[in-house]
């Protein structure tokens, strides 16, 4: 039972007796009568004035079905949700590195195949890559940038007339052909053992990396220079061998990812319900790894123009009648001094593709990076 005394109210003053002062030894003494928040006559601090209207939206959505719908549907217009394609597309048209490294990777391929033509895609270029002629002006470049013009022949000429545009643009698609073939086939070796291998462990797993360490302890140009001997000169047989050194990095990379992944609560899950180990390793645990591939893949893809082109300076990958970007180095590296051009523009095209397919690569990995959220930014 409380015993302290308290101070009746007033007539007409129908407030509560704790807001109101408290005589001398009642515990309140000095505290002045707070009003309540929905008292819009009271009198009110001035320096609590601001807390109150910011608390008073969230107080009244308590137990108020409109300002809760108003806050939801707040949520909602800032909040939108998105599909996981079209997050990652968001993500990746965002990227301006990207972007840009994609235009001009597009460009250099446009050019490749529809300048001189390959199969049933029609050339516009009115010049052959095998036909020579009489070298004008010892065939230096007729491509001005100010005032622009492409000239006659834009890349000039070589030592027996040719056409150094439509030479650069065939060896520029048999370059190309090569990488994304080795790409693509080495990505799918790498990424196949290596899931297999971290998935079931055990002797599986020591066999399959025991032959990934024979590969690997091969020095890699040595290997790529006998296959390419092996080759004879013929660019598919050439992919398809660069191809069986191309995925030993990988396979180790995705077999760390599988082992941690293999882990998670959401693999159990699969397992305890019966899901079949193929459908575990490609449906679940690869599309958690999709950003180390997709890295990888660019990487080799880099990799291989690099390598190709080391062969093909070296005599041991395309050859002669056929050319590639290394082959035009190789022929025309004692022209350094006297006709740079025929040096630099393929040297230029082959660095132009290396650092594009890095760039694309960096912007794929952030864009299908699977731990970020999937609201919009």
């Amino acid at each position: 039972m409380n015993d302290r005394p308290t101070t009746p109210p007033p007539p007409g003053d129908d407030r509560p007796e704790q807001d109101l002062p408290r005589e001398p030894g009642s515990g309140r003494e000095g505290l002045s009568p707070q009003p309540f928040p929905h008292d819009k006559d009271a009198p009110q601090d001035p320096d609590r004035a601001d807390e109150v209207s910011e608390g008073s939206g969230a107080d009244s959505a308590v137990g108020d079905p409109a300002a809760t719908y108003s806050v939801e549907k707040q949520l909602d217009l800032t909040q939108k949700s998105y599909s996981q394609g079209q997050l990652v597309w968001r993500r990746f048209v965002r990227h301006r590195g990207a972007m840009v490294s994609l235009a001009g990777l597009v460009i250099i391929t446009v050019f490749a195949f529809t300048s001189i033509g390959y199969g049933w895609i029609p050339g516009w270029w009115d010049k052959e890559y095998w036909r020579g002629g009489l070298a004008l002006d010892r065939g230096r470049p007729t491509l001005e940038l100010w005032p622009f013009s492409v000239g006659e022949h834009p890349f000039g000429q070589d030592n027996a007339g040719k056409d150094y545009f439509a030479l650069t643009m065939r060896g520029t698609q048999r370059s190309l052909i090569v990488a994304f073939t080795v790409g693509l086939i080495s990505t799918v070796i790498g990424t196949i053992i290596g899931a297999i291998a971290g998935y079931y462990r055990g002797w599986i797993e020591s066999i399959l990396m025991r032959i990934t360490d024979l590969f690997i302890v091969i020095p890699g140009l040595v290997l790529a220079a006998v296959f390419g001997k092996m080759a004879n000169g013929g660019i598919w047989p050439l992919a398809f061998l660069l191809s069986v050194i191309g995925w030993t990095g990988l396979a180790r990379l995705v077999r760390g990812e599988v082992l941690s992944l293999r882990e998670r609560e959401f693999v159990t899950a699969a397992e305890a319900i019966g899901t079949g180990s193929g459908r575990i390793i490609f449906k679940h645990i690869l599309p958690n790894t999709i950003g180390t591939i997709i890295v990888s893949a660019t990487l080799a893809i880099a990799a291989t123009i690099l390598t190709e082109s080391a062969l093909s300076f070296l005599g041991w990958g395309v050859r002669a009648p056929d050319t590639s970007l290394g082959l035009l180095i190789s022929t025309y590296q004692n022209s350094f001094q006297s006709r740079p051009w025929l040096f630099w523009w393929p040297g230029m095209i082959i660095l132009a593709i290396a650092l594009a397919v890095n760039f694309l690569g960096d912007g794929l990995r952030d864009a299908f990076d699977p731990r970020q959220n999937r609201t919009a930014d």
